[in-house]
């Protein structure tokens, strides 16, 4: 996953490298997302190549190739025939706990009931790490299907990604500009953000649950 301004920068970088063969300068992106300094952009440029994003080619000035397109990591989910079940992107670990770094693995695909998903939408799948969540029924271990959205009504279960590329699970509860961000387990606190460093990536659709 991408926070707001990788996301940002991504969509500039694909749409000037389509129309102009060439990347943008440093100082074209700076304007184009609204930085302050040219670091700035060398931080989100890094960030995305180690994601697997872009490339940079050595010894060529403004030289960047796109390598993946980000709509592919949010698919809709492909259905599998003969069954009653749907293959989704399965994206990674989420927090229900601490937040932890968002890690992920487009590659890999994971079947649930059909029941779980509604025809056009987007889901994913993210692996539970961390006990925050269990009064709500959730587990470590556990793979929480995630309906892909921007936005979750309050008291709603929802998967939500920070400014540090931290993704968490949590019930969310937004109101004078604060997102409150509230465990179910009486040993964790609930965390309180300004609706500015977060972005929420989806709201809980389903879970899974194997047994050894």
């Amino acid at each position: 996953m991408l926070t707001r301004k990788q996301k940002e920068l991504f969509d500039y970088l694909t749409d000037y490298i389509s129309k102009n063969t060439i990347s943008p300068s440093f100082e074209e992106m700076k304007t184009a997302v609204n930085l302050k300094s040219k670091s700035g952009i060398h931080r989100l440029i890094t960030s995305l190549e180690q994601r697997g994003f872009i490339k940079r080619l050595k010894h060529k000035a403004r030289a960047m190739e796109i390598t993946k397109n980000l709509s592919n990591n949010f698919a809709n989910f492909t259905r599998n025939t003969g069954n009653n079940s749907v293959s989704i992107p399965l994206l990674g670990s989420i927090a229900a706990g601490n937040p932890i770094e968002a890690i992920e693995n487009p590659d890999e695909f994971i079947s649930v009931p059909s029941n779980f998903i509604t025809p056009n939408n987007q889901y994913f799948g993210l692996k539970v790490n961390g006990l925050s969540m269990i009064e709500k029924g959730i587990f470590d271990g556990d793979i929480a299907i995630i309906k892909k959205t921007n936005s979750s009504l309050n008291g709603k279960i929802a998967a939500v990604l920070t400014s540090n590329n931290e993704i968490t699970l949590k019930i969310i509860n937004i109101k004078n500009d604060k997102i409150h961000l509230i465990p179910a387990n009486k040993n964790y606190k609930e965390k309180v953000l300004d609706i500015s460093e977060v972005q929420i990536q989806g709201t809980l659709s389903g879970l899974i649950r194997k047994y050894n």
